[in-house]
Order: structure tokens, then sequence, then C-alpha cells
């Protein structure tokens, strides 16, 4: 479970350079990307739009991974888990 939990994780960040360049892409060529009425093609609007609900569905994805792995939650920005500790014990 871990590894697809990392797998997935690993998918929705590699979406957001994918993203970014597609975006620096429309603004250098924008009237490639526009109909004859200067409006969004359809193909341009299901990516811009698109892409950041797949972004989202990916993250829900992952974290029902991660709860049904029992996975700790990861350092922000981070790939792999926190180590869990032993829990404290108490010689009382």
């Amino acid at each position: 479970m871990v590894g697809l939990w990392k797998a997935t994780r690993i998918a929705r960040w590699l979406l957001v350079p994918i993203y970014v360049a597609y975006i620096i892409e429309f603004l250098i060529h924008k009237p490639a990307y526009l109909d004859w009425r200067g409006l969004l093609a359809l193909s341009t609007e299901m990516v811009m739009f698109g892409v950041p609900v797949l972004f989202v569905v990916l993250g829900l994805v992952e974290i029902m991974f991660r709860e049904k792995g029992g996975i700790p939650k990861p350092r922000n920005f981070g790939f792999s888990p926190i180590p869990q500790s032993a829990p404290p014990t108490h010689d009382r």
C-alpha cells in the first residue's frame, strides 16, 4: 500500500510542472489556442480546467490510500512518510 501511495503522490506532483509549462506555452502562443471568435478552444479549455480537477482527485485518492494503509502523514513537500517512533512507555 505504501508503494501505491507513493506512486499516487509522485504522479500528483508531476502534474504541476506539466501544467505550468502548458500555461506558459499558452501565454507565449495565445492565438494558436483560441478559436476564430477569440474564445478558448475546447481542447485548451479541457486542459486548463481538467488538469486542476485531476490534481484534486489524485489528492483525494492519495489521502484514501494513506488512511487505508495506516501510513502516517508525510512532511510537507516530502514523498516518504515520517517514521513512527515507539509510543512512550510509563514505568510507574
